[in-house]
């Protein structure tokens, strides 16, 4: 199983970038897929995740700000940031819990950097 994980970079405060990611692989299904970051020094936090079934969940400090999406036929998950801030700075990674044959666990990309800075 892979993930793989897209789309990070550099952007000034106020701006826009969307994160994609695809899982691959023997998957017989993905009960839950979203990003966690971690920023320099600190650990790693949750940003978003969505279910199956399409519910949501944001940390705090992204909510009305970003949206996460899912395409369960692909097997992809987008985060939508809008607004960034300085402090989204960090390495985003994409997870998803996962089942190969009828074991699920939890799989993590390799990470996607993203800089708010002017």
């Amino acid at each position: 199983v892979q993930l793989q994980a897209s789309g990070g970079g550099l952007v000034q405060p106020g701006g826009s970038l969307r994160l994609s990611c695809a899982a691959s692989g023997s998957i017989s299904s993905i009960r839950r897929m979203g990003w966690y970051r971690q920023a320099p020094g600190k650990q790693r936090e949750l940003v978003a995740t969505i279910t199956s079934g399409g519910s949501t969940n944001y940390a705090d400090s992204v909510k009305g700000r970003f949206t996460i999406s899912r395409d369960n036929a692909k097997n992809t998950v987008d985060l939508q940031m809008n607004s960034l801030k300085p402090e989204d700075t960090a390495v985003y990674y994409c997870n998803a819990f996962l089942a190969v044959l009828f074991s699920f666990h939890d799989y993590w990309g390799q990470g996607t950097e993203v800089t708010v800075s002017s």
